[in-house]
């Protein structure tokens, strides 16, 4: 079992920054490839970025690329989302997920293991 637990959501203006944080606990977090997913309100959940086990090899969605980084620090079982240039359609709710397959964190099918969530909201 993996737990995963989300935080650094909030309210911030719209070209503000956030970072989210995910710390995991349980089995062995370097064997697990991390993604963060969002939900907004009457949608469907969608990709946002993931990293590699090593965390040598990202990829992130259109929408946020050149905005957002991912990273992770496997000694303290800790996956990150920087978040800069924050637009109000980057409202939503964050997920983190964690799975061994790195491609189920593209399509977010079958995903091993979610957090909870973290809010963030983005006003204009």
């Amino acid at each position: 079992q993996v737990q995963l637990v989300e935080s650094g959501g909030g309210l911030v203006q719209a070209g503000g920054s956030l970072r989210l944080s995910c710390a995991a606990s349980g089995r062995t977090f370097s064997n697990y490839a991390m993604g963060w997913f969002r939900q907004a309100t009457g949608k469907e959940r969608e990709f946002v970025a993931r990293i590699s086990w090593s965390g040598v090899s990202t990829f992130y969605a259109d929408s946020v690329k050149g905005r957002f980084t991912i990273s992770r620090d496997n000694a303290k079982k800790t996956v990150y989302l920087q978040m800069n240039s924050l637009k109000p359609e980057d409202t939503a709710t964050y997920y983190c997920a964690a799975d061994q397959t790195l491609a189920r964190l593209r399509s977010g099918v079958k995903i091993d293991y979610w957090g909870q969530g973290t809010q963030v909201t983005v006003s204009s």
